[in-house]
C-alpha cells in the first residue's frame, strides 16, 4: 500500500484564541492556551510514532487560527497553491507563502477575489480531489486547483447551519454562510489512495449520490461521531491513523481492516473548529 501523508507541516498553538468567532465552534467557552499547546505536542508525537516526517515552524504572531496549517495551501508534486482566507486570517497568507517558498515549492495562485480554504476543503485521494464549496471555498478556485494539479474534481456541498426560521446562518465575523461542516475535512477523510471515510448526513442529497456512486472503497462514519467526536478530522498514512478518541465505532472499523489507530485526546483545539487534520498540512 502506498504511503500517504508522509510529510506534514505544522506550526503551534501559542496564539490560539477566540477573538474572532469565525465558525460555529467558537463559543464563549474560555480557551486554555497551555492545554492547547500540550494537545498540539501530543498530536505531533503521534505523527512521529506513525513514521511521519514533521516540519515544524513558528506560528504567525497574533494569528488565533495560525495553528491550523491545513488551511494554508494545497501541495502536490512540488507545487503549492496558497489559500485566500477570511479577513480575520489574512495575516497568515503571506507568512504561509513565504514558508512554502523557502521549502522549495513553486507557488501557483488561484484567481484574485476567490475564497479558498486550502487543504481544509481540498482532499486528494489518488486521482481524485474531493472539493467542498459554499462556505470557505469558491468552486472556480477549486477548478483552478484541480486543473493545475491534474486531478479529477469531485465537487461536494455539506449541509448549512440554519437559523430558527430555516434560513442559512450568516457568520457575523466573516459575513459568509456558516456550517458545522464549514471545511470538508470535518465530514470526509482520506484513509488510503483507494479508501475514503465520510459521514453521509453531513452532505446534501446531490453530494451523497456522487459519493455513493464512486468506484472507491468507502467507510461510513456515524453522524454523532462526526460531529461530537470530530471523527472525520484525522491523518492517515495508509497504515496508521491518528484520529479522535471519541469515535469508537469508526476506530473499531479501521482496526478490523488492519489499521493501527493512535488516539490523542483533543478538547481545547476543537473549540476553534479544528482537530488533528486541521493542524497539519500534507506536503
Amino acid at each position: 500500500m502506498t504511503s500517504i501523508n508522509s510529510r506534514l507541516l505544522v506550526s503551534g498553538a501559542d496564539f490560539f484564541a477566540d477573538d474572532f468567532k469565525i465558525n460555529p465552534y467558537y463559543t464563549n467557552s474560555a480557551i486554555d492556551v497551555e492545554k492547547a499547546k500540550a494537545e498540539h505536542a501530543a498530536i505531533i508525537d503521534c505523527f512521529k510514532q506513525a513514521g511521519i516526517e514533521v516540519i515544524k515552524v513558528d506560528p504567525p504572531k497574533g494569528s488565533q487560527d495560525g495553528v491550523y496549517t491545513a488551511n494554508w495551501a494545497v501541495v502536490k508534486d512540488g507545487i503549492a497553491i496558497p489559500s485566500h482566507l477570511p479577513e480575520a486570517r489574512k495575516a497568515e497568507e503571506p507568512y504561509a507563502e513565504a514558508i512554502l517558498r523557502n521549502l522549495g515549492y513553486t507557488i501557483k495562485k488561484v484567481p484574485e477575489g476567490l475564497l479558498f480554504s486550502g487543504q481544509g476543503d481540498c482532499l486528494i485521494c489518488g486521482k481524485y480531489m474531493f472539493a467542498g464549496s459554499g462556505y470557505r471555498s469558491d468552486i472556480p478556485a477549486q477548478e483552478f486547483v484541480a486543473d493545475t494539479l491534474g486531478l479529477e474534481r469531485i465537487q461536494l456541498h455539506t449541509i448549512p447551519q440554519l437559523n430558527p426560521d430555516g434560513t442559512p446562518h450568516i457568520n457575523p465575523a466573516t459575513n459568509h454562510a456558516d456550517s458545522f461542516f464549514y471545511d470538508l475535512d470535518l465530514s470526509l477523510s482520506i484513509i488510503s489512495e483507494n479508501c475514503i471515510a465520510y459521514c453521509p448526513e453531513a452532505f446534501d442529497e446531490a453530494s451523497r449520490e456522487k459519493l455513493a456512486a464512486l468506484d472507491i472503497d468507502k467507510i461510513i462514519i456515524d453522524f454523532k461521531e462526526a460531529t461530537v467526536g470530530f471523527a472525520c478530522n484525522l491523518v492517515s498514512t495508509g497504515k496508521t491513523v491518528i484520529m479522535s478518541n471519541h469515535a469508537p465505532k469508526f476506530q473499531a472499523e479501521l482496526e478490523a481492516r488492519g489499521l493501527t489507530c493512535l488516539t490523542p485526546d483533543v478538547t481545547e483545539l476543537k473549540k476553534g473548529g479544528g482537530y488533528i487534520r486541521c493542524i497539519s498540512l500534507a506536503l
